[in-house]
């Protein structure tokens, strides 16, 4: 052997360093589909109502917001699932973009009809404030979703600690939600749902909106 030459690494090494590898990376794809599924924007917009409710007004705010989240969340899930059961979604968190526009026009129709209802009947204003966030989030997302694929999943879980900052101590409210956004931006890139700016976008768009929606009910 020429004494300048050093032994490279072997087939072996390389074929046993990408096999320790595989695990991890399994690890990781399952966690991002588990935050996917757990923080799919329709499971945070149906609890958002009743925690907001609840911590405003007790039980009885719970109960109002469960009515505004069977109504402004609910009818919008049972739409997508009857598309997903019919095949004509690909699943409930609908990835192809060109499929949101009748889940996008159901959940409309469904949440001004919910919000009218919650200020005729008079609901506590943390719950109104629920559906117009809603509302909003619907408007301007939906607005933008028609020509590029920003991300609900982390816009409507940034929306939701916006408007909990409002009703608990705002700076861990808002630390812990960002966090957590962060996480649920993370799962939506790993699994090729979404790019990196999409999945930001949709926070900052969402959180804005958020804030406009309280600031018109007065919160």
């Amino acid at each position: 052997m020429r004494p300048d030459s050093a032994p490279g690494p072997s087939k072996g090494t390389a074929v046993d360093q990408s096999l320790s590898s595989q695990p991890a990376a399994a690890a990781g794809l399952d966690w991002a589909r588990a935050l996917t599924e757990a923080f799919a924007p329709q499971y945070v917009a149906f609890t958002l109502p009743v925690m907001a409710g609840g911590l405003s007004a007790g039980w009885i705010g719970a109960a109002w917001g469960l009515l505004a989240a069977l109504v402004c969340a609910g009818i919008p899930a049972a739409v997508i699932a009857l598309g997903v059961r019919r095949g004509r979604l690909d699943s409930i968190h609908v990835v192809e973009r060109a499929s949101r526009t009748g889940p996008m026009l159901a959940g409309l129709v469904a949440v001004a009809a919910g919000l009218t209802a919650l200020i005729a009947l008079g609901a506590p204003r943390a719950v109104i404030a629920s559906a117009a966030v809603m509302l909003g989030w619907i408007i301007v997302l939906g607005a933008i979703t028609l020509v590029w694929k920003i991300s609900f999943h982390t816009g409507v879980a940034a929306g939701a600690a916006v408007l909990l900052s409002h009703l608990l101590s705002p700076a861990p409210t808002l630390a812990v939600g960002a966090l957590l956004v962060v996480a649920i931006g993370w799962a939506r890139v790993r699994i090729s749902h979404h790019t990196p700016a999409q999945a930001l976008a949709g926070a900052l768009v969402a959180a804005a909106a958020t804030w406009g929606a309280l600031a018109l009910v007065g919160m």
